[in-house]
């Protein structure tokens, strides 16, 4: 199965979320099956087949997740992050300020979905291919 050296190895080559794509085929290839991130310190929970779990830990200092959820704001941002205006640990930061908690990736039915802290989905996107 995979290990945190190999995510984190695969990681490092995303610089914007205009190259979420091609990574989110590198894990699958690695076998990753879904993965869960929470925005407070980009600690990551991966999920591989057989039941496979691994937990990268912290990736930078905690942030503060915002009460209350800005889905217009939050909307504006990711669109630019997708096209390549900003980097992770920016996206991480405006996440924070609008109230997003944590996204989950399923990488068989190729969805990311954004929550708030009450746990309510924010955002459902279709991962491309």
């Amino acid at each position: 199965m995979f290990t945190i050296e190999q995510l984190k190895a695969t990681h490092s080559k995303v610089k914007s979320g205009a190259q979420y794509p091609a990574y989110v085929q590198e894990i699958i290839k690695l076998g990753v099956t879904s993965y869960t991130t929470y925005v407070t310190d980009g600690n990551t929970f991966y999920e591989g087949k057989g039941n496979y779990k691994i937990e990268s830990g912290a990736k930078y200092s905690s942030l503060k997740i915002a009460d209350r959820s800005n889905k217009a704001a939050f909307l504006i941002d990711i669109k630019a992050h997708q096209q390549g205006k900003s980097d992770y640990p920016t996206f991480c930061r405006q996440c924070a300020d609008y109230g997003i908690e944590k996204w989950v990736a399923d990488l068989a039915k190729m969805t990311c979905t954004y929550y708030d802290k009450a746990g309510k989905e924010i955002l459902v996107e279709e991962i491309p291919y």
